[in-house]
Protein backbone atom coordinates (compact mmCIF):
# COMPACT_ATOMS: atom_id res chain seq x y z
CA UNK A 1 0.00 0.00 0.00
CA UNK A 2 1.31 3.36 -0.95
CA UNK A 3 -0.06 7.30 -0.10
CA UNK A 4 1.37 10.13 -1.81
CA UNK A 5 0.81 13.31 -0.39
CA UNK A 6 -0.72 15.91 -2.70
CA UNK A 7 -0.29 19.04 -0.45
CA UNK A 8 -2.93 20.67 1.70
CA UNK A 9 -5.72 17.73 1.99
CA UNK A 10 -5.15 15.34 -0.83
CA UNK A 11 -4.00 12.02 -1.37
CA UNK A 12 -3.26 9.60 -3.45
CA UNK A 13 -4.07 6.32 -2.01
CA UNK A 14 -2.65 2.90 -3.96
CA UNK A 15 -4.51 0.30 -1.86
CA UNK A 16 -5.55 -3.19 -3.12
CA UNK A 17 -6.78 -2.69 -7.24
CA UNK A 18 -7.61 0.76 -6.54
CA UNK A 19 -5.77 3.97 -6.83
CA UNK A 20 -7.87 6.62 -5.01
CA UNK A 21 -7.65 10.26 -5.12
CA UNK A 22 -8.73 11.92 -1.80
CA UNK A 23 -9.98 15.50 -1.52
CA UNK A 24 -7.16 16.31 -5.05
CA UNK A 25 -6.50 20.47 -5.26
CA UNK A 26 -3.77 20.56 -7.64
CA UNK A 27 -4.29 23.41 -9.98
CA UNK A 28 -4.06 26.78 -7.69
CA UNK A 29 -2.52 24.76 -4.63
CA UNK A 30 0.52 26.21 -3.62
CA UNK A 31 2.55 23.31 -2.45
CA UNK A 32 1.75 21.27 -5.22
CA UNK A 33 5.14 21.13 -7.75
CA UNK A 34 5.04 22.39 -11.13
CA UNK A 35 4.78 19.62 -13.74
CA UNK A 36 3.36 16.92 -11.53
CA UNK A 37 -0.16 17.09 -12.05
CA UNK A 38 0.02 13.79 -14.70
CA UNK A 39 1.85 11.84 -12.14
CA UNK A 40 -0.50 12.57 -9.17
CA UNK A 41 -3.46 10.98 -11.19
CA UNK A 42 -1.91 8.47 -13.19
CA UNK A 43 -4.25 5.29 -13.33
CA UNK A 44 -6.71 6.71 -10.80
CA UNK A 45 -9.87 4.52 -10.48
CA UNK A 46 -11.64 7.02 -8.08
CA UNK A 47 -12.31 10.22 -6.68
CA UNK A 48 -12.80 10.26 -2.86
CA UNK A 49 -14.49 13.54 -1.61
CA UNK A 50 -15.00 14.30 2.47
CA UNK A 51 -16.95 17.63 1.72
CA UNK A 52 -17.23 20.48 -0.51
CA UNK A 53 -14.74 23.44 -0.03
CA UNK A 54 -12.87 24.10 -3.08
CA UNK A 55 -9.67 23.51 -1.27
CA UNK A 56 -10.93 19.73 -1.11
CA UNK A 57 -13.20 19.17 -4.34
CA UNK A 58 -10.85 21.54 -6.73
CA UNK A 59 -9.39 19.17 -9.32
CA UNK A 60 -12.18 16.98 -8.45
CA UNK A 61 -14.32 17.50 -12.10
CA UNK A 62 -11.81 17.97 -14.76
CA UNK A 63 -10.07 14.68 -13.50
CA UNK A 64 -13.00 12.44 -13.97
CA UNK A 65 -14.18 13.80 -16.94
CA UNK A 66 -10.80 13.47 -17.81
CA UNK A 67 -10.19 9.45 -16.58
CA UNK A 68 -13.95 8.47 -16.91
CA UNK A 69 -13.91 7.53 -13.26
CA UNK A 70 -16.48 7.91 -10.29
CA UNK A 71 -16.10 10.20 -7.55
CA UNK A 72 -17.41 9.07 -4.26
CA UNK A 73 -18.96 10.88 -1.16
CA UNK A 74 -21.79 12.13 0.66
CA UNK A 75 -25.19 11.61 -1.56
CA UNK A 76 -25.99 15.32 -1.98
CA UNK A 77 -23.00 16.28 -3.09
CA UNK A 78 -22.20 13.41 -5.42
CA UNK A 79 -26.37 13.48 -6.81
CA UNK A 80 -25.90 16.96 -7.95
CA UNK A 81 -22.45 16.51 -10.06
CA UNK A 82 -24.31 13.46 -11.15
CA UNK A 83 -27.38 15.87 -12.61
CA UNK A 84 -25.77 18.98 -13.07
CA UNK A 85 -22.46 18.29 -14.00
CA UNK A 86 -22.22 15.06 -15.72
CA UNK A 87 -19.69 12.62 -13.84
CA UNK A 88 -20.09 9.64 -12.54
CA UNK A 89 -20.63 9.13 -9.02
CA UNK A 90 -21.07 6.66 -6.26
CA UNK A 91 -23.33 8.76 -3.39
CA UNK A 92 -23.71 7.31 0.11
CA UNK A 93 -24.02 8.11 4.28
CA UNK A 94 -22.83 7.73 6.74
CA UNK A 95 -22.82 4.30 8.03
CA UNK A 96 -22.78 3.27 4.64
CA UNK A 97 -19.84 1.08 3.07
CA UNK A 98 -18.87 0.78 -0.46
CA UNK A 99 -16.04 -1.31 -2.30
CA UNK A 100 -13.66 0.53 -4.46
CA UNK A 101 -11.41 -2.13 -5.98
CA UNK A 102 -11.16 -4.21 -3.33
CA UNK A 103 -11.07 -1.80 -0.37
CA UNK A 104 -13.70 -1.24 2.03
CA UNK A 105 -14.74 2.67 2.27
CA UNK A 106 -16.95 3.35 5.32
CA UNK A 107 -18.46 6.72 5.66
CA UNK A 108 -18.68 8.36 9.27
CA UNK A 109 -19.12 11.58 11.14
CA UNK A 110 -16.66 14.83 10.96
CA UNK A 111 -17.56 18.25 12.71
CA UNK A 112 -17.01 21.01 10.01
CA UNK A 113 -18.95 22.74 7.01
CA UNK A 114 -19.60 21.95 3.66
CA UNK A 115 -20.62 23.95 0.86
CA UNK A 116 -19.99 24.90 -2.72
CA UNK A 117 -19.51 28.13 -4.57
CA UNK A 118 -22.55 29.64 -6.38
CA UNK A 119 -23.29 33.21 -7.57
CA UNK A 120 -25.29 34.33 -4.94
CA UNK A 121 -22.77 32.97 -2.21
CA UNK A 122 -22.29 29.56 0.04
CA UNK A 123 -24.60 26.77 -1.52
CA UNK A 124 -25.32 23.47 0.69
CA UNK A 125 -23.31 20.41 -0.31
CA UNK A 126 -24.60 17.53 2.22
CA UNK A 127 -22.75 16.91 5.39
CA UNK A 128 -18.77 16.55 5.80
CA UNK A 129 -17.05 13.33 6.07
CA UNK A 130 -14.31 11.24 7.14
CA UNK A 131 -13.44 7.45 6.18
CA UNK A 132 -12.06 4.40 7.32
CA UNK A 133 -10.69 2.58 4.58
CA UNK A 134 -9.97 -1.02 5.34
CA UNK A 135 -7.70 -2.55 2.72
CA UNK A 136 -3.83 -4.61 2.47
CA UNK A 137 -4.50 -6.08 6.77
CA UNK A 138 -4.75 -1.96 7.75
CA UNK A 139 -7.23 0.17 8.37
CA UNK A 140 -6.84 4.22 7.48
CA UNK A 141 -8.93 6.62 9.35
CA UNK A 142 -9.10 9.49 7.21
CA UNK A 143 -10.45 12.01 9.49
CA UNK A 144 -11.68 15.10 6.58
CA UNK A 145 -11.75 18.79 7.83
CA UNK A 146 -12.93 18.17 11.57
CA UNK A 147 -12.47 19.52 15.56
CA UNK A 148 -12.25 16.61 18.39
CA UNK A 149 -15.54 15.02 18.59
CA UNK A 150 -17.24 12.05 21.33
CA UNK A 151 -17.70 9.99 17.93
CA UNK A 152 -13.86 9.42 17.95
CA UNK A 153 -14.65 7.56 20.92
CA UNK A 154 -16.99 4.77 19.02
CA UNK A 155 -15.12 5.51 15.70
CA UNK A 156 -11.50 3.83 17.27
CA UNK A 157 -13.11 1.35 18.99
CA UNK A 158 -15.77 -0.15 16.02
CA UNK A 159 -13.08 0.34 13.35
CA UNK A 160 -10.07 -0.22 15.29
CA UNK A 161 -7.45 1.80 12.38
CA UNK A 162 -3.90 1.38 12.98
CA UNK A 163 -3.23 4.77 11.06
CA UNK A 164 -4.76 8.22 11.23
CA UNK A 165 -4.47 10.99 8.18
CA UNK A 166 -5.34 13.88 10.53
CA UNK A 167 -6.89 17.46 9.65
CA UNK A 168 -4.23 19.52 12.03
CA UNK A 169 -2.97 22.84 10.52
CA UNK A 170 -5.97 24.87 12.85
CA UNK A 171 -7.66 27.53 12.43
CA UNK A 172 -10.47 25.73 10.35
CA UNK A 173 -9.80 22.24 11.63
CA UNK A 174 -7.93 20.58 14.72
CA UNK A 175 -4.35 21.88 15.17
CA UNK A 176 -1.84 19.82 16.14
CA UNK A 177 -1.96 19.61 19.83
CA UNK A 178 -5.40 18.78 19.60
CA UNK A 179 -4.87 16.19 16.98
CA UNK A 180 -2.18 14.69 19.13
CA UNK A 181 -5.10 14.87 22.05
CA UNK A 182 -7.63 12.91 19.95
CA UNK A 183 -5.12 10.64 18.84
CA UNK A 184 -3.95 9.28 22.27
CA UNK A 185 -7.79 9.20 23.76
CA UNK A 186 -9.64 7.83 20.66
CA UNK A 187 -7.30 5.37 18.70
CA UNK A 188 -4.25 3.54 19.20
CA UNK A 189 -3.19 4.47 15.67
CA UNK A 190 0.69 2.92 14.72
CA UNK A 191 1.03 5.27 12.14
CA UNK A 192 -0.08 8.86 11.80
CA UNK A 193 -0.41 11.41 8.95
CA UNK A 194 -0.81 15.21 9.67
CA UNK A 195 -2.29 16.85 6.56
CA UNK A 196 -4.06 20.69 6.35
CA UNK A 197 -1.02 22.28 7.11
CA UNK A 198 1.75 23.69 5.54
CA UNK A 199 -0.64 25.31 2.87
CA UNK A 200 -0.63 28.73 4.06
CA UNK A 201 0.90 31.40 6.84
CA UNK A 202 -2.65 30.78 8.02
CA UNK A 203 -1.87 27.25 9.11
CA UNK A 204 0.71 25.20 11.47
CA UNK A 205 3.91 24.68 9.32
CA UNK A 206 5.32 21.93 11.69
CA UNK A 207 4.05 19.04 13.15
CA UNK A 208 6.27 18.68 16.27
CA UNK A 209 3.30 19.58 18.75
CA UNK A 210 2.13 16.07 17.25
CA UNK A 211 4.76 13.76 17.51
CA UNK A 212 5.64 15.47 20.83
CA UNK A 213 2.48 14.37 21.68
CA UNK A 214 2.02 10.74 20.53
CA UNK A 215 5.50 9.35 21.83
CA UNK A 216 5.60 5.41 20.29
CA UNK A 217 3.09 6.38 17.55
CA UNK A 218 5.19 6.62 13.62
CA UNK A 219 4.33 10.24 12.97
CA UNK A 220 5.22 10.78 9.23
CA UNK A 221 5.62 14.52 7.80
CA UNK A 222 4.93 14.09 4.59
CA UNK A 223 6.77 15.58 1.64
CA UNK A 224 4.13 16.29 -1.62
CA UNK A 225 4.34 13.66 -4.50
CA UNK A 226 6.78 11.68 -2.26
CA UNK A 227 5.28 8.07 -1.72
CA UNK A 228 4.87 6.55 1.49
CA UNK A 229 5.33 2.89 1.57
CA UNK A 230 2.58 1.67 4.67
Amino acid sequence: MKLTWLGHSGFRLEIEQAVILIDPWIMGNPVFPDGRRDDAIKDATHILITHGHGDHTGDTLSIARELKIPVVGIYDLISTWETHQGIQGIGFNKGGTVDLGGAAVTMVNASHSSSIEGNEGPIYAGHESGYMIAGDGHVIYVSGDTDIMADMAWMGEYHQPDIGILSAGGHFTMDMKRAAWAAKKYFDFKTVVPCHYKTFPLLEQSAEALRAGLPGVNVIEPEVMEAITL
